[in-house]
Parts: C-alpha cells; sequence; structure tokens
C-alpha cells in the first residue's frame, strides 16, 4: 500500500483520500463499451481504500450491464471519480487524472485491459 492521495474532480465539488494498492504502477485502461468512451486511466485501491472527504451527495452512480460495477460521477462537473470494479468487486479503479500532482500523458504507455470479453458477459454480448 502507498501513502493516501488526494483526489479531486474538476471543479472541486468532491475530494477524495486515496490509498492505493500498488501506487500508479497499477495504472490501466478498459475496453469495454463504457469505459473506452470516458477514456480514464485507472489506478487500483482496496476496498476501504477510498474515502470521500468532501462532497459525497455531490456523487451520482452510474451502472449497466451486469450492475457489478458502481461508477461514481461528480454531478457538478460530470469527472468519472472512482468505480468498484467488475472484474474484482472487492477492488476500485480510481482515475488517474484525478490525483493530485498526477499527469496521466506522463506516464504513457497505460496498458489496456480486455473488457469486451469479459468472463461475467454473456458469449457474444458486447459491454
Amino acid at each position: 500500500m502507498t501513502d493516501p492521495l488526494t483526489a479531486t474532480c474538476h471543479c472541486g465539488a468532491v475530494e477524495l483520500r486515496v490509498t492505493l494498492t500498488d501506487g500508479l504502477a497499477t495504472a490501466r485502461r478498459c475496453d469495454c463499451s463504457f469505459c473506452r468512451r470516458r477514456g480514464a486511466p485507472a489506478v487500483t485501491a482496496p476496498m476501504g481504500g477510498v474515502e470521500v472527504l468532501r462532497g459525497a451527495e455531490q456523487l451520482t452512480l452510474y451502472q449497466f450491464g451486469t450492475m457489478t460495477a458502481q461508477h461514481h460521477f461528480c454531478a457538478v462537473c460530470g469527472i468519472y471519480m472512482f468505480h468498484r470494479r467488475r472484474s474484482n468487486p472487492n477492488e476500485y479503479g480510481v482515475n488517474m487524472g484525478t490525483l493530485a500532482g498526477v499527469n496521466p500523458a506522463e506516464h504513457e504507455p497505460i496498458p489496456w485491459s480486455d473488457g469486451v470479453n469479459h468472463p461475467s458477459d454473456a458469449p457474444g454480448r458486447q459491454t
């Protein structure tokens, strides 16, 4: 585990304290239908590794498909903050771009994971 980091949305309405599993080494993008549109790389935090310090009432939830993943966004500015993972519901993915002092462009290339062919999806169903 790494030292806690601060994560904020664009407008500042939401602020998180995030403790990552293995720092920025876990950065990845997903190619499922939702994540590839969102485009933000995510880093891994364990359950309990994301604490909302400010703006819990501004977080909005989006779910689709299997309803396993829980995507949280700032309702004011629309920035994706974090999600409970479908690949491992005991982990969170945190938007790397929301972390204070972190510019994802400085960490390219960031690998992609195969969310299109996720094992929990029905055969042939695009997610």
